[in-house]
């Protein structure tokens, strides 16, 4: 039996060596035949809905909202909703002539600063593996690591066509999907952001005090998922049949902002 809060959700996804992809990056004349597999995988605790009666998964229909029926897979068509209620068809025949053209190529466009980009645009990370091609994918990523460049470019991964960025990690190339610009918030949107009072002088040297004292080296391994883990420790107990007790955590008194600014400066120098 694991020990507490080492139980692994049944429901974990795990990463996969198998490639999801196979094609080659294209600069100018230049083709580097590639695998891109998974890198990223969600560890995130995931629950079945149960009959509480007697324990058993909930099975979900697709029931039309008109006429109340389970309509069969044959019958299901896309639709999209132009206003409430109001829907354009569209076949698959359609939908499949909409789809951008799929060329097995990761196309690059230009090189660019690594550090130049936002990382609000940065969506998922692939593995890129040489597919007999050890010497150029060696060659392009110790290139990419001299020059301290990315590769930007396009590639379409099922139905969707992303911007990409070709990038050196750990001795490997990795490509990491983008977000396009209209997919970001562009926060001036927002009124809540204007007219905000300027803090004092004291409130602002003491922040910056307090931003020094806490600044070090970022090590993502000292982070760790409490959540999932305290549930790990609660399945854990309930299969050895114990009895779990509620612990409701304590609520910190709101302090004003002055007070609280020095009394944490206080706590740092205390360490």
């Amino acid at each position: 039996m694991a020990n507490d809060g080492d139980v692994e959700p049944y429901s974990a996804q795990k990463a996969s060596k198998r490639p999801i992809w196979t094609g080659t990056i294209t600069i100018g004349l230049v083709n580097i035949p590639v695998r891109v597999l998974p890198m990223i995988f969600d560890k995130e605790v995931t629950f079945r809905f149960l009959h509480k009666e007697d324990g058993q998964p909930l099975r979900y229909q697709r029931i039309c909202t008109k006429d109340e029926k389970v309509v069969p897979w044959e019958d299901i068509v896309k639709g999209y909703e132009v206003s409430k209620g109001e829907f354009v068809v569209l076949g698959k025949e359609e939908l499949a002539a909409a789809r951008p053209e799929s060329d097995r190529r990761i196309r690059i466009d230009k090189f660019v600063d690594y550090l130049s980009i936002e990382p609000i645009y940065f969506e998922r990370s692939y593995l890129l593996t040489p597919d007999k091609s050890g010497d150029a994918y060696r060659l392009l990523y110790l290139a990419l690591e001299k020059m301290g460049k990315a590769a930007a470019g396009r590639v379409t991964l099922r139905t969707k066509e992303y911007p990409v960025l070709i990038h050196v990690y750990k001795g490997a190339l990795v490509m990491t999907t983008l977000r396009y610009a209209d997919e970001v918030r562009d926060p001036s949107a927002f009124k809540e952001l204007e007219g905000l009072r300027e803090p004092s002088k004291g409130e602002l040297d003491i922040a910056v005090r307090i931003v020094k004292d806490l600044t070090g080296d970022f090590d993502i391994r000292e982070y760790r998922d409490g959540y999932r883990e305290r549930v790990g420790a609660l399945i854990a107990k309930k299969m050895k049949g114990e009895r779990i007790r509620e612990e409701k955590p304590v609520r910190e008194e709101a302090k004003e902002l002055m007070a609280a600014l020095q009394e944490t400066l206080e706590q740092l120098r205390k360490k």
